[in-house]
């Protein structure tokens, strides 16, 4: 009789551990219940659209130098973007808003001869880009420009984008759920029925995107404007709800 108690009393511990596996802890995420398939529902759809204007940007410039061999294009590399970020700096730019994006060190050949045979070693190029964040949208001609004067023999690109992203993301969504009641309540008149209670809703916003700009760079060097002309474009936040109503 003992091994039989025994043997029921660990059939009874393992229950008990696999009813404590089954349950959910407290902290665990809850799955949303579906809707009731029996209760009447109207579903409906609604977008919201704000455009602001870009109040931050973001330039990318690089200094790219070649020589005979890897070390003598780096020195080279280093002195001239040292000169470009200071030259950033004495124009207004915390350290903190210069980052380094990208730094490359490749091989150069000579094309292949006509006759066959392979390419010849010919040096090593070096690229060192860095991104500088703007805060101060009238600057970012002039920033170009003193860049460009210092040494940066390269604009990858100048993008524009909204710091205040959450902000104008949600005034989207406002107008999306706005939009979508009304279209409801259209519905539910035109059907001669009465709208209940909101049983779901989901929403999908866009991610933030940075737009790039329109520029015209004059890269001679005698230049007739004092700066590079820049157009930041409107930037346009979108978001889009689904609601499900009950109907009464």
């Amino acid at each position: 009789m003992s091994a039989v108690r025994r043997m029921l009393s660990t059939l009874v511990v393992l229950a008990g551990f696999t009813a404590a596996a089954q349950s959910p802890s407290p902290g665990s995420p809850q799955a949303r219940p579906p809707v009731d398939p029996q209760v009447r529902t109207l579903r409906v759809e609604g977008t919201g659209e704000v455009k602001a204007q870009p109040d931050e940007a973001f330039i990318d410039v690089a200094v790219e130098t070649s020589a005979a061999n890897a070390k003598a294009a780096g020195e080279e590399n280093a002195k001239r973007m040292e000169k470009v970020l200071a030259a950033l700096m004495s124009a207004g730019i915390a350290k903190r808003d210069l980052q380094t994006r990208n730094y490359n060190v490749y091989p150069e050949y000579t094309p292949s001869p006509p006759q066959g045979g392979e390419p010849k070693l010919k040096g090593y190029r070096v690229s060192n880009l860095v991104s500088v964040h703007v805060t101060d949208l009238t600057k970012v001609g002039g920033l170009l420009d003193k860049a460009l004067a210092a040494g940066a023999n390269r604009v990858d690109s100048v993008r524009f984008g909204l710091s205040r992203q959450d902000a104008v993301q949600g005034e989207a969504l406002r107008q999306a759920v706005g939009r979508a009641r009304k279209s409801a309540e259209v519905l539910a008149a035109s059907l001669n029925v009465k709208l209940g209670a909101v049983l779901d809703a989901s929403t999908v916003t866009e991610a933030p995107r940075l737009y790039p700009a329109t520029f015209a760079m004059d890269m001679a060097e005698s230049r007739s404007a004092p700066t590079t002309p820049i157009n930041p474009e409107e930037q346009t936040v979108q978001a889009k709800v689904t609601l499900i109503f009950a109907i009464q």
